[in-house]
């Protein structure tokens, strides 16, 4: 389960993220994750539930977006969504190894409170 020690990353970039921009309550947090990540989206909403516990971050919404695998053709260039795991260039049916995504794990965006007030009436 690396899920956990991926929460455990991801609860230290919230909180380091948080303290530069004076955040002093997480609300949610965005991540992008390719299919080829191995990362279950439950399991890691549930460790970052345990390594946020007593924090600002405790009870922030984990919002997994889940990009496709995409590959390129190393003979035609074409780009294309990887299918049921097969990698073959639909165009020349050739198989390829060259990822173009899939595998990334990435913040999108830490959405807060700063505890100031807007001052707009």
């Amino acid at each position: 389960m690396h899920e956990l020690s991926i929460a455990q990353s991801l609860f230290d970039i919230v909180m380091e993220e948080s303290l530069k921009h004076g955040v002093t309550n997480v609300r949610a947090i965005k991540l992008e994750v390719g299919a080829m990540a191995a990362v279950v989206p439950e399991a890691l909403t549930f460790c970052f539930e345990l390594v946020s516990r007593d924090s600002i971050a405790e009870g922030a919404r984990i919002e997994i977006v889940t990009l496709p695998v995409v590959a390129r053709c190393g003979e035609c260039g074409l780009e294309f969504e990887v299918r049921d795991q097969i990698f073959r260039c639909p165009r020349c049916d050739v198989p390829v190894s060259d990822l173009v995504s899939g595998r990334e794990l990435s913040i999108v965006n830490i959405e807060g409170e700063t505890g100031e007030e807007d001052g707009s009436d």
